[in-house]
């Protein structure tokens, strides 16, 4: 349930109230009793999650973890291997600089 925020515009008087979605409005000022309080816009306050369970990952199975790993280790090989591939190519082109000769 949502926290709001009020304003008596009487006494100018600003208070929370700790209400459901679906509950009317405050009508009447704790302080001074005055009829006209307004609701506030406001920004709300900021959810901290701590401890474990709050992600996706958390929940996954073990079947799951093994094949995301098996597929991980699959894919870097891979790329290691089209690394050496380059290398290879680089290496195995001969460098030939041809100069004439001024005779």
């Amino acid at each position: 349930m949502p926290t709001y925020e009020y304003e008596c515009a009487k006494c100018k008087h600003r208070f929370e109230k700790f209400q459901s979605i679906n509950d009317a409005p405050v009508k009447t000022c704790p302080k001074c009793k005055g009829r006209k309080v307004k609701r506030l816009i406001s920004s709300g306050a900021g959810i901290i999650f701590k401890g474990s369970g709050f992600y996706g990952t958390d929940y996954r199975s073990e079947s799951y973890k093994k094949d995301a790993k098996k597929d991980a280790e699959a894919s870097s090989s891979s790329e290691k291997t089209k690394t050496d591939k380059k290398k290879e190519t680089k290496k195995s082109k001969p460098k030939s600089k041809e100069t004439k000769s001024k005779d």
